[in-house]
């Protein structure tokens, strides 16, 4: 067995088929396995793996989908389990599970920084070296392929197959993956999910997830880590009653940071209040890590009382946290350290305040590699340095990061642009800074800081202003996922008005009295897409707000079966965001209404790449009740007059005939992009969706837009592609002639169609387009039962000749 942690830590191999050989092996991988540190990871030393050791919820197979969003959001997604995953254990993972896979070589196991990768590798290499487990191949296990910045060109590269010919670790490594090195070794892959997308599927025979805890696996935990029966309970329940720790509390690393900060609080004589909010547990992490630096190396001061020794190195590991979190970089070498002034050696080993919080890796080629033990933990002490900047009012600093020429002149003016820049943010990498921003201006958790930040500018009265600029932030042009940051930046400030009102909302019968403003509706969009159950039903024109609150309520789609998102005037940023949360997994949408809305062409392309994932179950756009168009039919003479009068209604088949005066033309089942401003380049869009084998659809309505007879021509290649499904399509008024009528006759012979009904109202068909669709009526294939959607009680199933 072969273990390379992160390509830096383990290289051991098994040698040869001698008895005492491979028992040698096991005794030294036992040694290294059996002691864990949690946070640090430090090998030979610490608590016994398997007296802590918790199993992870690992499912097999992940999404398509790149998800570049900020790890928090990721962890808010994932917290609720997708009860059609395929859970999988562990020791597991080279199992042949199915009749579809003959050999698993090569597993990729992906999963957020912290969730427990690394304790995975390490328990499963401690139960082969104790006999738990028996893998008699030659097994490579690289844990950490995003730690290792290797350039990996799976395209271009040298090909080796001799393993005595010597080239560099990259080269190597790619083909190893491939096979053409040691093609019977066995290839276990950690990584985090953005690295991981380097290695093409076709070399991987197995992908995991690691999802982290599920809720009984977290009280687990904490029942494992404390003796204390009584301790673990009231840990347990602290969390269970604060959403955003009982979200975290998905990861690992997140349970032990909640542990030592709660354990420390308890069992001391503590008359404070709890830490509710991530502000406060991360300050209160830090001033544990003061305390126990104090009481391993003693000092005049008081435990928790931070000397300028220690302020000066905690702002110097902040100012590197915060320099490297605007570049996205997690992973830092001496030259970064020394750039900002620290010093290695003291750093490596200036226990306490670093060791829990900062660790260093050893590579192969001998180079050392630092990081912080958690990217959550980089994002506090990168809002420290920050704020630390503003109170000793820094504008060099600030207006670098801000690209403001003009200086910041309070503190809510202060707060305001850096809320905006990380609004901003495609991948919402600057979220959780932002938060801890937020949370740090409260002098309650300055104090707890020991003196690191200033507490002259949290005066009630500038506190005041901050939280009513969150209240009345617009985030027009703004992704939806990202405003719901702006509803947690009120939160880490203890302002629970906005939450309290949306539950007296949620509580309320006569909702549509009430009017929501803006930060109501992300508060309401976050804790309805975070909701256990599942909701039936969600129309926003039944709630009295704005067209900004409705685009605010776009992320609750993921925990809907039906959304009815009329009249919004959705852009192309709304589009984006709405595509992406119908790419959730899991997906219970199956009803949505997106009718009289400024989509555009562009927006429908981004929302046509939903229906090609697999992931996506959406079956029906359904139209809608109030078109200009049907409002109009209601006022026509009776329908045999109107027929008469439209000679190319004579020949058509009109059974199935239904007429409302109330509803219109109303679909049992339709999807809607009815009066959405779309052009004959959108119907290219909904003709790849169609053709897609993913595509659950059913009913297409493109009504009220001027697609013309090219844009139809373009749609008509999909209604041929055998992976269409179609069986309703509605393209009234869209601005049609006789050519439409044969690009459709041919298109529904070539499939065979599966298509029902077709509805052509208010367009210049001529004779000519009605006797090119006549043709395709009497073919053998042809599957149509109505056409038009004219509705008249007392002729239901009635056919005109």
């Amino acid at each position: 067995m072969t273990i390379v942690k992160g390509f830096k830590r383990w290289f051991v191999l098994e040698g040869g088929e001698l008895q005492e050989v491979i028992e040698g092996h096991k005794i030294s991988l036992k040694r290294r396995c059996e002691h864990v540190t949690e946070g640090t990871h430090e090998a030979g030393s610490g608590t016994l793996l398997n007296k802590i050791y918790t199993e992870l919820y690992i499912t097999e197979g992940q999404s398509e989908e790149v998800d570049t969003q900020h790890e928090v959001r990721q962890l808010e997604r994932t917290s609720k389990k997708n009860i059609q995953d395929t859970p999988i254990k562990c020791q597991d993972i080279f199992k042949v599970l199915s009749e579809q896979q003959r050999h698993i070589r090569v597993v990729l196991t992906n999963g957020v920084a912290g969730v427990g990768k690394t304790f995975s590798v390490q328990k499963f290499s401690l139960d082969w070296a104790e006999e738990d487990l028996t893998v008699w191949k030659l097994l490579f296990i690289f844990d950490g392929l995003d730690e290792s910045r290797f350039p990996l060109g799976f395209n271009n590269h040298q090909l080796i197959s001799d393993v005595t010919q010597v080239s560099s670790v990259e080269v190597l490594l790619v083909n190893l993956i491939q096979g053409n090195l040691l093609p019977s070794a066995l290839i276990w892959i950690t990584s985090r999910p953005a690295a991981a997308y380097q290695i093409p599927p076709s070399c991987v025979d197995r992908i995991t997830e690691v999802q982290g805890f599920t809720d009984s696996q977290k009280e687990e935990y904490f029942r494992r880590r404390f003796s204390d029966e009584d301790l673990s309970k009231r840990i347990i329940s602290h969390i269970k009653a604060s959403r955003s720790l009982h979200i975290m509390c998905l990861i690992p690393v997140f349970c032990w940071i909640t542990a030592i900060v709660l354990e420390d609080m308890m069992t001391r004589d503590q008359r404070g209040e709890l830490p509710k909010t991530l502000t406060d547990l991360y300050s209160h992490f830090l001033r544990v890590q003061i305390k126990r630096k104090k009481q391993k190396y003693g000092g005049k001061q008081r435990p928790e009382e931070l000397t300028e020794a220690d302020k000066e190195l905690l702002l110097k590991l902040g100012q590197l946290a915060f320099e490297h979190l605007e570049k996205g970089n997690i992973m830092f070498y001496s030259e970064d350290l020394e750039r900002c002034g620290l010093d290695v050696s003291e750093v490596s080993v200036y226990s306490g305040v670093c060791t829990e919080i900062f660790k260093r890796e050893s590579v192969i080629f001998q180079k050392s590699v630092y990081c912080f033990v958690h990217l959550s933990i980089q994002e506090f002490l990168a809002a420290v340095y920050m704020f630390h900047r503003y109170t000793r009012k820094d504008t060099v600093v600030i207006n670098q990061f801000l690209k403001y020429s003009e200086p910041v002149t309070s503190l809510d003016d202060f707060l305001r642009r850096e809320l905006r820049k990380s609004l901003k943010s495609e991948n919402g990498h600057l979220d959780l800074f932002v938060r801890f921003l937020h949370g740090l201006s409260l002098e309650s958790n300055q104090r707890i800081l020991c003196g690191l930040l200033d507490q002259r500018n949290s005066r009630p009265e500038t506190i005041q202003k901050v939280l009513n600029n969150l209240k009345e932030e617009n985030s027009y042009g703004i992704s939806p996922d990202r405003s719901i940051n702006i509803f947690h930046c009120l939160m880490e400030m203890k302002d629970q008005s906005v939450h309290q009102e949306i539950q007296e909302f949620l509580k309320s019968e006569k909702k549509s009295w009430r009017r929501l403003s803006e930060i109501h509706c992300s508060a309401l969009a976050y804790l309805l897409q975070m909701s256990e159950e599942v909701l039936d039903e969600l129309d926003l024109q039944q709630y009295n707000i704005s067209e900004e609150g409705r685009r605010r309520l776009i992320p609750t789609v993921r925990n809907c079966r039906k959304f009815v998102l009329s009249h919004c005037r959705l852009s192309e940023i709304s589009c984006d965001s709405l595509a992406s949360a119908l790419r959730s997994n899991p997906s219970h949408l199956r009803v949505l209404d997106l009718s009289r809305n400024q989509l555009k062409d562009p927006g429908v392309k981004l929302l046509c790449g939903f229906l090609q994932d697999p992931l996506c179950k959406l079956e029906t756009l359904r139209s809608v009740r109030d078109d200009p168009v049907l409002s109009q039919v209601e006022q026509k003479p009776p329908a045999e007059k109107v027929l008469s009068e439209r000679k190319w209604w004579r020949t058509m088949k009109l059974a199935k005939l239904h007429l409302s005066s109330r509803d219109g033309l109303s679909w049992s089942c339709g999807t809607s992009l009815s009066g959405c401003s779309l052009s004959k380049t959108s119907c290219d869009s909904v003709a790849s969706a169609l053709k897609s084998n993913h595509s659950h659809l059913r009913v297409l309505d493109l009504s009220l837009n001027t697609l013309q007879d090219s844009g139809v021509k373009r749609l008509c290649s999909g209604l041929e592609s055998p992976n269409c499904k179609l069986e309703r399509l509605r393209l009234i008024d869209c601005s049609l002639s006789e050519i439409s009528c044969d690009s459709l006759a041919s298109a529904l012979r070539s499939n065979p169609s599966h298509l029902r009904e077709l509805d052509l109202s208010w367009n210049q068909l001529q004779d000519s387009g009605v006797k090119l669709l006549c043709g395709f009526l009497h073919f053998p294939n042809c599957r149509l039962e109505t056409l038009g959607s004219f509705r008249r009680e007392g002729h239901t199933g009635t056919t005109y000749s």
